[in-house]
């Protein structure tokens, strides 16, 4: 989510329409074909330490359930500007406590950058520093470029400096830390859509979106060492299973077997994250029809889930759910039971149809919140919503 990139209440209005049940069109077959370079032939070894001979669909195998550190590094103003406190390690280690496995690290790049577009050090020394904490607890760990002030529009317009922007980039990012081993992925961008516009996307905003998702590559491999075989995950238009299904085409890759595909899950919107919605029943479990919407239910993300697997799992590259989550409606008696219900069924579906799953937290533990942990002392806000996001899942 690009979450309070301006406030939560954007948000709200701009998922209104971007996560629906009816997506755009397009044709389903040129959707996932194999990266270039990949096939039965296997991986290609690391050339540096740490670098294991996994496909990421072995890697994505061992990354279990995941955790976001939300509107916190990608905060614009700040990493608290937006009410987290600064990340310590004892805050990671609560997370690794509670039995995540994967930890994803969303953050701003451009509010910490110069004229040409040069990262201050103190940032990229600040980001490594959360990662070293990450790494310390033992999480695979996923840093990305994420909204970051919605410079990367997908327009022919806006192309050529999406693109320049976005190499630098990443070369400066995949330098830094070009020495971790294959516990740290690269994502190279985060809900890609054209501002204001929350239909369907054009040819030309798909046709940008995935040639972002080209240069992201580019960028990182060309920087060698541990990058040229590092898992690297992209993402669908929007990160919408049925844009990302319709639409995405994998980008050309020098390495084998070294991509994963990005989609986020929030259906049905009124239910998970509109705060002047009155819904706040989910599921087979419902018992009152006004309280709950009328598509959306358990066989809905199952169905979304198995197109994932169709178009890209059973093709040999993997899916992070990258976000999914449900605001508390703490106003409400009884409601709590059915955030738990989506939550517990949404990542043991995911899982079930091989992708992994990774709850937004966006640290808030309130009305409307979707925080898990008191950021400040790691201790667990929510043992319940936890357990039933973690299940019995290694």
């Amino acid at each position: 989510m690009n979450a309070s990139r301006i406030t939560m209440k954007h948000w709200l209005l701009v998922l209104t329409l971007t996560l629906c049940a009816a997506c755009g069109g397009g044709s389903a077959n040129s959707a996932a074909p194999a990266p270039s370079g990949g096939g039965a032939s296997g991986p290609t070894p690391g050339p540096s330490t740490g670098m294991r001979d996994l496909s990421s669909a072995q890697l994505a195998a061992q990354m279990g359930t995941g955790w976001n550190l939300g509107n916190t590094l990608e905060a614009i103003g700040g990493e608290t500007a937006w009410g987290n406190p600064k990340t310590s390690q004892a805050m990671i280690d609560a997370v690794k406590a509670a039995g995540f496995k994967t930890i994803r690290i969303p953050v701003a790049w451009k509010q910490y950058a110069d004229a040409n577009d040069t990262i201050s050090p103190a940032w990229l020394a600040r980001v490594a520093e959360v990662v070293g904490y990450a790494r310390k607890a033992g999480l695979h760990t996923m840093i990305n470029v994420h909204w970051d002030g919605g410079w990367l529009q997908p327009t022919y317009a806006r192309q050529k400096e999406g693109n320049a922007r976005l190499a630098r980039f990443w070369t400066q990012i995949a330098i830094h830390f070009k020495d971790q081993d294959d516990m740290l992925l690269f994502a190279g961008t985060n809900e890609v859509m054209v501002d204001g516009d929350y239909g369907p996307p054009t040819a030309e905003y798909v046709a940008v979106q995935n040639g972002f998702n080209q240069v992201f590559v580019d960028a990182v491999r060309a920087t060698g060492g541990n990058n040229a075989v590092r898992h690297l995950v992209v993402q669908g238009f929007n990160t919408n299973i049925d844009h990302t299904v319709a639409h995405a085409v994998m980008p050309r890759d020098s390495a084998r077997q070294r991509l994963m595909m990005e989609v986020h899950y929030y259906d049905p919107f009124r239910y998970t994250i509109d705060e002047k919605s009155p819904l706040w029943q989910w599921g087979a479990g419902a018992t009152d029809p006004k309280a709950k919407d009328s598509w959306g239910d358990e066989a809905w993300a199952d169905a979304q889930f198995q197109k994932m697997k169709q178009y890209f799992g059973d093709k040999g590259v993997p899916v992070i759910l990258g976000e999914f989550g449900v605001i508390a409606r703490t106003d409400i008696a009884g409601a709590e039971p059915y955030r738990e219900a989506w939550n517990r069924h949404i990542a043991r579906s995911a899982a079930q149809h091989g992708l992994v799953p990774v709850y937004w937290d966006n640290g808030g533990t309130g009305q409307h919140s979707m925080g898990l942990f008191d950021r400040s002392t790691g201790r667990q806000v929510h043992p319940a919503l936890i357990k039933a996001i973690l299940g019995d899942r290694p």
